[in-house]
């Protein structure tokens, strides 16, 4: 059934109220709306999520400090994903109304901060980039995490937003060479939830579907990356960062082999340091037994990555 030009305005206008961060304002709207129409199916789901985040929100405002307030908030965010997976097909409009929202309050929290003098430290300018992207503002967030990246240049969470933020203004060279950098720092560091560009997403889909899931998962993104070639992107090391890699990966390989109670984890990372020394030694023209070792010891590890590495 064709929705009626009143339903739609007033649907609209709720969601220009959650844009100025007033929720009760977009209920208002919302309720005015099922009046006209009761069975609209996104006026339904919206109102959802309107009731969901009306009592988090009521929460945040009542806790006192910015800080605790704006991560109460962005925490609230994750969980308000999982609600939104229960009630089936996600519907695009009302849920990015609502990202928009909740990424916007936790942004005005964390700008109080900065107008009170922190503004340089490299934590409090994460969330500012993080909170400016997931309330779209695409550009102030790039100007922030750029920003943090110059005073935490090997922060694995920083590099992975900013990867993101690149993607979405369509720098997508940068997006996948710091993409890259960022989970062969540390997986584990990296909380993919606020990662949102195109790419990133069916990555993780693409993890989802080979049955990794918790912990487990961030280790294979990098793996799956190389494969998919969505991190295309690629640098060459310097002799220090060389040694290192060569270290770490003698450290990986030991303690697999004296403890397997770490295996889920230990051999997606080591293939990802095998890939990048692969890498090193084609650039350098290496001898070929160098990278045939290597080879050799991806396929131990696991059969498939290596049929799908040298396809």
């Amino acid at each position: 059934m064709t929705r009626s030009t009143g339903v739609e305005t007033l649907i609209s206008e709720a969601y220009k109220f959650l844009s100025d961060l007033d929720i009760d304002a977009a209920q208002a709207s919302m309720q005015s709306a099922l009046e006209l129409d009761f069975e609209d199916d996104e006026l339904l789901y919206a109102m959802k999520c309107a009731r969901w985040w009306s009592d988090s929100y009521g929460k945040a405002c009542a806790i006192g400090d910015p800080f605790e307030s704006g991560e109460y908030i962005v925490g609230r965010w994750k969980s308000f994903k999982s609600f939104l997976a229960k009630l089936g097909p996600v519907r695009e409009r009302p849920a990015s109304a609502f990202k928009q929202f909740a990424f916007g309050a936790a942004l005005v929290r964390y700008n109080r901060l900065a107008s009170d003098g922190e503004s340089a430290d490299p934590e409090l300018v994460l969330r500012l980039g993080r909170a400016s992207k997931g309330h779209g503002d695409y550009e102030a967030a790039v100007r922030y995490l750029e920003g943090a990246a110059k005073s935490k240049r090997d922060d694995p969470a920083i590099l992975a937003e900013l990867a993101d933020a690149y993607a979405l203004i369509d720098e997508q060279r940068a997006s996948k060479a710091l993409f890259r950098e960022a989970f062969f720092i540390n997986p584990q560091r990296i909380d993919v939830d606020f990662l949102e560009s195109s790419a990133f997403a069916r990555l993780t889909e693409k993890v989802a579907e080979i049955g990794k899931e918790g912990i487990e998962s961030a280790e294979w993104i990098p793996v799956l990356g190389e494969l998919l070639g969505v991190f295309s992107v690629k640098r060459e090391l310097k002799p220090v960062e060389a040694g290192k890699l060569k270290q770490s990966i003698y450290e990986l390989e030991t303690e697999l082999a004296a403890d397997g109670s770490r295996r889920a984890i230990l051999v997606p990372r080591l293939i990802n340091r095998y890939f990048w020394l692969i890498d090193h030694y084609m650039n350098r023209k290496e001898d070929k037994s160098k990278i045939d070792e290597l080879l050799l010891k991806i396929k131990l590890l696991d059969p498939i990555v290596y049929k799908q590495y040298i396809a």
